[in-house]
C-alpha cells in the first residue's frame, strides 16, 4: 500500500510538469496569450474549488486537515473580497439551522469551537401545526437521546468560523485568491484520459488543475461548463427574513413553524429575546410585506401566527373523532400544545426577502469534475435541509477521495467520483422528493387534501417510530 501511495504521488507531481507546460503550449496555441505566457499561468494545482462559501471553504477546511488529502495542492477561489467579520450586538437576518451531522462534522475540523466562542442558539423543541385545522407535530431533545434538535447559527457568522480555522490550518499547499472573478473554464471531453481543467480569469490569469470541485451556487458557472441537464422551477414565492423582538423575554429554545395557505411561516430562537424569521409567501405578498410600515409588518407577522383561518366542518368532525380514538389506546393526540411567542418589533434594516426555486442536478460528476452543495441540488427552505445537505456531500466527498488516495487511485480516477455521485444522489433525492411533496401537499386548500394531511400529522405525531424516524431522516 505504502508503495501505491509513493508512486501516486510521484505521477501526480511528474503529470503536474507535463500539465504546466502543455497549458503553456495550448494558451499560445490559441493565440490569446501568445506575449504573456508567463504572466498569466498563475499554476497548476491537484484541487481548484470554485466557491468559498460555508460549503465550499468547508471542503477546502476539510481536505486540509485530511491526512491523506494534505499533501494535494488546492485553490479556493472566492469571488468576495477578503473583509474582517466583527461580531456585532444585533443578529444577521440570514440564519441556518445547523444538524446534528453538521455538528459532528464542524467539530471534527475544530470549526465548532469558533461557533460557541461567538453564539448559537440550541434548540430543544419544534412545533409544527396547520392553519387550516387543529392538528400538529411536535419534537424535542427528548425524541434524539437529549440532543438538541437543531443549532441556529447566522450564515456571516458561520462562514467566519469556517475561514478562520481554514486560514489557522498549518498546511502550506491550500492557497485561497479572493476577489476572484472567473471568466470561463475549459474542462476535459474524454473519460478516461488524464483530465485537466482549464480555469480563466477574467483579469486573464489562468489555472489548471486534476479535479475542479463546483461549489459556486445555484447559478454554477461550472455546472453551465459540465454541459449536464438540470432541473429547475421556480415556486413563485420568496423568502421573508427578519430579526424579530418578541414581546416578552423567555427561555427561547422553540422553533416554530405554522403551515398558511400560502406557504409556511417560522421563528427560529436567536437568544431570550429574540428569533428570526422566514416567512414563505406568494411574490407579490411578500413585496407587499416588505413595504408595510414597521407596525403593519409586525401586525401582519401576528396575525400569521395568531389568525383563525376558515375551518371545515368535515376535518373538524374527522379529526376530532381520530383524537379521541388516539386517547383511548393512550397515544398523544396533539391536543397539548405551546402557544408561539407575540412579535412586539422588528430589527432596524433586517428585513430582507430572497427568491424560491427547486433545483437537481441529474449528473454530479464529468471527468475532473464534481458538484457539491447548491451547485448540484436546492431545495425549498421549509425544512431547514439545504446548507446540510451541502455539508453531507462534504464529508462524503472527502471520506471517498482519501479511501481512493489510499488505495493508490488517481484523485479524477471515475470509481471514487461515481460512487460519491451514488452516495449522495441516494441521500439527497429522497430528501427533496420529501421538501416537495410538503410543499405541493400544504399549498392546497381542498379540502380532501386538508383531511388527509390532517389524519397524516395526526398519526405520525401519535407513533413515536415515525417521529423518530423523521428525526433521524433531518439530522443526516
Amino acid at each position: 500500500m505504502l508503495v501505491n501511495n509513493v508512486k501516486s504521488l510521484l505521477n501526480r507531481q511528474l503529470r503536474c510538469c507535463i500539465q504546466t507546460t502543455s497549458v503553456r503550449l495550448l494558451c499560445t496555441a490559441e493565440g490569446g496569450y501568445t506575449s504573456q505566457v508567463k504572466d498569466t499561468f498563475r499554476g497548476n494545482y491537484d484541487v481548484i474549488i470554485a466557491g468559498g462559501g460555508m460549503v465550499g471553504c468547508t471542503l477546502a477546511c476539510a481536505m486540509a486537515k485530511n491526512s491523506l488529502l494534505s499533501n494535494l495542492k488546492v485553490l479556493l477561489l472566492e469571488a468576495s473580497p477578503k473583509s474582517d467579520y466583527q461580531l456585532k450586538s444585533e443578529y444577521s437576518n440570514r440564519v441556518v439551522a445547523l444538524n446534528q451531522n453538521t455538528k459532528a462534522l464542524m467539530t471534527s475540523l475544530n470549526i465548532w469551537k469558533h461557533v460557541e466562542d461567538m453564539r448559537l442558539q440550541p434548540v430543544r423543541y419544534m412545533q409544527v401545526w396547520d392553519a387550516s385545522s387543529d392538528v400538529m407535530i411536535s419534537f424535542s431533545s427528548a425524541d434524539m437521546m437529549d440532543d438538541d434538535v437543531a443549532y441556529i447559527v447566522e450564515n456571516d457568522l458561520m462562514l467566519h468560523a469556517i475561514n478562520k480555522e481554514l486560514l489557522s490550518t498549518d498546511n502550506e499547499n491550500t492557497h485561497i485568491v479572493y476577489n476572484a472573478k472567473i471568466d470561463s473554464y475549459q474542462l476535459p471531453k474524454e473519460k478516461y484520459s488524464s483530465p485537466q481543467s482549464i480555469v480563466k480569469m477574467a483579469n486573464g490569469d489562468t489555472y489548471t488543475c486534476q479535479l475542479l470541485i463546483g461549489a459556486d451556487g445555484a447559478n454554477s458557472a461550472v455546472r453551465k461548463a459540465m454541459g449536464v441537464q438540470y432541473l429547475t422551477w421556480s415556486y413563485e414565492q420568496m423568502g421573508v427574513v427578519a430579526t424579530l423582538n418578541l414581546a416578552e423575554e423567555c427561555t427561547n429554545t422553540t422553533a416554530w413553524q405554522r403551515w398558511l395557505p400560502t406557504g409556511p411561516i417560522a421563528l427560529l430562537p436567536l437568544d431570550s429575546k429574540r428569533s428570526s424569521l422566514v416567512w414563505s409567501t406568494w411574490q407579490d405578498n411578500a413585496k407587499q410585506l416588505l413595504q408595510l410600515p414597521e407596525d403593519q409588518f409586525v401586525d401582519a407577522l401576528n396575525d400569521a401566527l395568531w389568525k383563525q383561518y376558515p375551518r371545515s366542518s368535515s376535518v373538524e368532525t374527522c379529526t376530532s373523532w381520530l383524537s379521541s380514538c388516539l386517547k383511548q389506546v393512550g397515544m398523544a393526540d396533539g391536543a397539548a400544545r405551546q402557544l408561539p411567542p407575540s412579535v412586539s418589533g422588528v430589527a432596524a434594516g433586517s428585513r430582507a426577502a430572497f427568491p424560491l426555486a427547486f433545483g437537481h442536478s441529474t449528473r454530479y460528476i464529468a471527468p475532473g469534475v464534481a458538484l457539491i452543495g447548491d451547485a448540484a441540488h436546492r431545495v425549498h427552505p421549509l425544512a431547514g435541509q439545504g446548507v446540510n445537505l451541502g455539508f453531507g456531500d462534504v464529508k462524503d466527498l472527502t471520506e471517498l477521495l482519501a479511501e481512493a488516495v489510499y488505495s493508490g487511485l488517481d484523485i479524477t480516477h471515475p470509481n471514487w467520483m461515481e460512487k460519491y455521485e451514488s452516495v449522495r444522489q441516494r441521500h439527497n433525492v429522497p430528501t427533496q422528493f420529501m421538501i416537495e411533496m410538503l410543499h405541493r401537499l400544504y399549498t392546497v386548500d381542498f379540502m380532501p387534501v386538508v383531511l388527509a394531511r390532517s389524519l397524516g400529522l395526526q398519526i405520525a405525531n401519535a407513533l413515536q417510530p415515525i417521529k423518530k424516524l423523521i428525526m433521524s431522516q433531518a439530522a443526516t
